[in-house]
């Protein structure tokens, strides 16, 4: 069964990841969504990431991130989180069923680190997400 892909919706919709979407050259927007849609379709847990949906580690652990290049080497980044329960708690949450939650969406460039300060802004995004009850998102 495939899972269903929602979009965070946070107070503030510029950081969301659909704006971030938005501010992505076309082939690299198609190329996020078409992993995104792969991975849904797998589900998740049987999905081989080859490089392009990875489960993160560390303080980020529970994130995923699905990698692109762009234009110059740029790297691209989505933030995911699997968003899944039994059936009473999904409906809870206002899910149709099991769903990946992307939360944020980055860019830097090639050979460059994110900073911690910008993961943190991505796990606190991914909290404001967990504690919403209903979920805040976008279908």
């Amino acid at each position: 069964m495939a899972w269903a892909i929602v979009y965070y919706d946070p107070d503030d919709r510029s950081t969301s990841a659909l704006a971030f979407l938005d501010t992505c050259p076309m082939k690299v927007e198609a190329n996020l969504l078409a992993v995104l849609d792969a991975v849904a379709a797998a589900p998740p847990p049987a999905f081989s990431g080859g490089g392009k949906w990875e489960a993160m580690h560390g303080q980020m652990g529970g994130f995923y991130e699905i990698r692109a290049t762009g234009p110059n080497r740029e790297q691209f980044r989505l933030f995911c989180i699997l968003d899944n329960a039994e059936d009473t708690e999904l409906a809870q949450r206002g899910l149709p069923g099991p769903a990946i939650a992307v939360i944020a969406g980055m860019r830097k460039p090639w050979k460059t680190a994110f900073t911690e300060l910008d993961y943190a802004h991505v796990r606190e995004m991914g909290s404001a997400y967990g504690d919403s009850r209903p979920r805040r998102i976008v279908v």
